[in-house]
């Protein structure tokens, strides 16, 4: 028997890998049943096939059931690891349904991101209900594209899941790819390569990055794959309409059904709306569902673990993203009375590197400290005389200057994008350039928490008719080696009279950090972070078409008038700073 038989058939070899190696827990039960499998599909509405395989316990008339809908490929790796998943589960009672999406895994029809899941995944539920071992009770699991199909389904009942196990994923893919209005190029082209056709594919970076660097960029997939159908809609649509209204269709996060585990990482890029997801529910779900619904965010981009600068180890997205799914299905569904050893919220503080329970998000113990920006006229590179404190500025010098063109954009380097370039990277190339502002706090006397949402109030005027403005902050160790944590973006219009500063608010993605003693506190601010957004042209042109480009000569003020500050959420409490 080849090593894809024994692990697709649920023998003991597969069993034993998932239960000894994968995801062991002290919280999970023991698996007590041998597996069958088989494959069942039905036919759509508009006659498309959706194909499933079938793992079910021996001996186990009606059971409860895990729904997973594959938007991928049915390629070697993708089933083995699909397969041991399934076997973990049905070991221990529970009936898996391993379905394919429309035009992946081993169903038919054409191949879309996201457009069909929810009329798909309403039929799935009616198909579940005939089973001759559906016992009614039903969870779903699934992270990215996996954890959409549960979004698109979250406010059905009768049949409707009783529980969903969501992760990278949130009910707003529109702000997703349009963060601050400017548009995740390389993430776009990263999905169009890997997605584009009738199967998925491993992504070649020099496509990526011949894709990328080309304008328009309504060609850029075309450049690096072939014309991609789904691509040019995401471009195109640069705002919200009826094409990402039927995405992400009207409140779902508060009209879910049943109680969910959202689990999200720092560095992925559905994090910002994945946290007001699970705000909207905990304040405007039904109580019973709000009360039950968890939250737990760790150190990873999109299904990446990523390395942190102080520390050798990491935390594997992967395992992490099963090994609760037991416990919390168990709970959720009946299955059986252990209590939920599971906090309301659980996150992973970085710098300190120690996972820590709390009861809400964002903390309610927090102090949201403005920290003003300063220098002597020259906050150009780290070598300036940018810094930033909690002092409002009395500089003479009121203002910062750069000029920002598109043919020279400030490279990317880590954040949050789909791909494997995400997480944190070196910044110190990057602060060596002149159209990058750097403002840096004094060496801190203590450690310092920084965790929940922040955002940077900058006043700016431009010479141009819609430019972009970022903020990236850093943590700056005692070697001086700099460490990204967070950044955000915003792109908008701006009046032909840029005499009269305009006061502008840019959201960065939430974080949770530890500054320690010694380290400085740093604000990057640019107007380009290429080719995680697309770069701003600065013609006020169509940005999908927009192939001509003009440079942008940039001004931030700081001054008691107006006075720029990064607001960081603030956990510690010192009499250092006066907080």
């Amino acid at each position: 028997m080849t090593v894809f038989a024994m692990l697709s058939s649920c023998t003991t070899t597969s069993t034993f890998v998932a239960n000894k190696f994968l995801f062991t827990s002290e919280d999970v039960r023991s698996a007590n049943y041998r597996v069958t499998t088989k494959t069942d599909s039905f036919t759509t509405n508009d006659g498309i096939k959706l194909v499933a395989d079938i793992y079910h316990p021996e001996g186990l008339q009606k059971t409860p059931t895990i729904l997973v809908r594959i938007p991928f490929s049915k390629t070697f790796s993708t089933q083995i690891r699909s397969s041991i998943i399934a076997c973990y589960w049905a070991s221990r009672g529970y009936t898996v349904v391993l379905q394919g999406a429309r035009g992946r895994y081993k169903s038919g029809g054409k191949f879309y991101p996201l457009i069909h899941e929810r009329e798909d995944g309403i039929e799935t539920l009616k198909w579940l209900t005939k089973q001759s071992w559906y016992d009614g009770r039903l969870a779903m699991w699934g992270g990215s594209a996996f954890g959409y199909t549960q979004w698109a389904v979250a406010d059905q009942t009768n049949p409707g899941a009783k529980t969903f196990f969501i992760q990278i994923a949130s009910t707003n893919f529109y702000k997703m790819f349009y963060p601050g209005k400017a548009f995740s190029l390389e993430s776009a082209v990263y999905w169009a390569i890997r997605s584009h056709g009738e199967k998925d594919r491993d992504v070649n970076p020099k496509a990526l990055d011949k894709g990328v660097n080309h304008l328009p960029i309504i060609e850029s997939a075309d450049i690096a794959i072939g014309n991609t159908d789904f691509y040019n809609d995401w471009v195109n649509n640069t705002k919200e309409n009826e094409y990402w209204e039927k995405i992400d269709g009207i409140k779902r996060a508060e009209n879910i059904q049943a109680p969910v585990l959202l689990m999200a990482g720092w560095f992925d890029p559905f994090l910002p709306t994945q946290l007001d997801d699970f705000k909207t529910i905990t304040t405007k779900a039904k109580a019973s569902i709000a009360k039950e619904t968890r939250l737990i965010v760790g150190p990873w981009g999109h299904a990446q673990s990523i390395k942190l600068p102080n520390s050798n180890k990491e935390s594997p997205y992967r395992i992490a993203s099963v090994f609760p799914s037991i416990p919390w299905f168990d709970h959720q569904l009946g299955v059986t009375n252990f209590p939920l050893k599971m906090a309301k919220v659980r996150i992973f503080v970085m710098g300190i590197n120690n996972w820590r329970d709390e009861n809400e998000w964002p903390l309610a113990r927090t102090k949201y400290i403005p920290f003003y920006l300063h220098s002597g006229g020259k906050a150009n590179t780290a070598d300036g005389y940018g810094n930033i404190d909690i002092n409002i500025s009395t500089d003479k010098s009121e203002y910062d200057t750069y000029t920002y063109d598109p043919s020279n954009p400030v490279p990317t380097a880590g954040g949050a994008v789909l791909d494997d370039r995400s997480g944190i990277k070196l910044q110190n190339k990057i602060e060596k350039r002149q159209d990058v502002l750097v403002y840096t706090s004094s060496a801190l006397p203590e450690d310092l928490e920084v965790t929940g949402p922040l955002k940077a109030i900058l006043y700016v005027s431009t010479n141009t008719p819609s430019t972009d403005f970022t903020a990236k902050l850093v943590d700056v160790y005692p070697d001086g080696l700099a460490y990204n944590l967070s950044d955000g973006i915003l792109r908008q219009d701006y009046k032909r009279d840029n005499t009269t500063p305009t006061k502008i608010e840019i959201e960065l993605w939430p974080t949770s950090n530890v500054f320690f003693k010694g380290h400085k506190i740093r604000l990057e601010v640019s107007s380009s972070n290429f080719p995680h957004y697309d770069r701003n042209p600065n013609t006020g042109e169509f940005m999908p078409t927009a192939t001509k480009t003009k440079i942008a000569n940039q001004t931030i003020f700081h001054s008691k008038q107006y006075p720029s500050q990064l607001i960081l959420p603030i956990i510690s409490k010192t009499k250092e700073f006066g907080f």
